[in-house]
């Protein structure tokens, strides 16, 4: 029963990031994402022989601005703690600023609901995770199939087997993740992140559990995606050389913007 009642709340978390509207996606400005003087606060509890417990804010991320066009590929960059997986969720509407306006595919994420900003999302993101988020019930095909099924694709399993195809796990489909590598683990991701053909993926330390050598076959095959379909490109990444990778690189410390090389010519 309670592994019945895990996959149930695995599921529904995953149905609650991708929920998909019958209605297509509304065309939107070349800039897809606008951040104006986002800040992110949270309380933080010290510790004192004097006072005891007392609440303190601490800010995570300070008067953050910040605009994303349409095909550009952005590399956010920083310290452990420097904020900038914050930044990415923040971005992403994943969670919601103290203050500040975030604009994402041309809506302001301010003004929607969680279900709101997960339907946004639906339509235009994809997301890749350092730890994969697969579904362990389901198979490497099925757990690409889930969005297409749920996006009403009446060719959910063709779409699903090309795309799994292209990242050579085409003899790898009916096998669990338990039964996968790491590097196939996040090929199955990238298939699924692909799937629904979103205009911003955004990535999240997307070799962060693997080894160099698959780690770099990973983000070989994650441009290679990117770049035939044309998606805006939002990654968070510690290694300077994979940031070097994209055109643009935003470097966050204490949680500022400390250098941004701007959108390319």
């Amino acid at each position: 029963m309670l592994a019945k009642n895990l996959r149930i709340v695995e599921i529904s978390i995953f149905v609650w990031l991708f929920i998909l509207s019958d209605s297509p996606p509304a065309p939107f400005a070349p800039e897809v994402i606008v951040a104006n003087a986002v800040t992110k606060t949270v309380a933080h509890v010290v510790e004192t022989a004097a006072a005891g417990s007392t609440s303190e804010a601490l800010t995570i991320l300070d008067a953050i601005s910040l605009r994303v066009t349409r095909g550009e590929t952005l590399a956010i960059v920083g310290a452990s703690g420097s904020g900038k997986s914050t930044l990415l969720a923040l971005l992403a509407g994943l969670d919601t600023p103290s203050s500040g306006t975030i604009a994402l595919a041309g809506q302001e994420l301010t003004g929607l609901d969680e279900d709101g900003r997960a339907r946004l999302r639906a339509k235009h993101v994809g997301f890749v995770f350092q730890s994969f988020q697969l579904l362990p019930h389901l198979t490497a095909l099925e757990n690409v199939m889930l969005p297409l099924e749920l996006a009403g694709s009446k060719d959910a399993k063709r779409a699903a087997l090309d795309l799994l195809e292209r990242v050579g796990l085409s003899q790898r489909t009916a096998h669990y993740p338990k039964h996968l590598s790491g590097g196939e683990q996040q090929r199955v991701a990238l298939a699924r992140a692909f799937a629904g053909k979103p205009a911003i993926l955004f990535a999240d330390e997307p070799t962060g559990n693997l080894d160099a050598a698959t780690g770099e076959k990973i983000i070989e095959l994650l441009f290679a995606l990117n770049r035939d379909l044309g998606t805006t490109l939002v990654m968070v990444t510690h290694d300077d050389e994979i940031a070097a990778r994209c055109a643009r690189q935003v470097r966050i410390t204490a949680g500022k913007i400390a250098h941004d090389s701007g959108p390319a010519a």
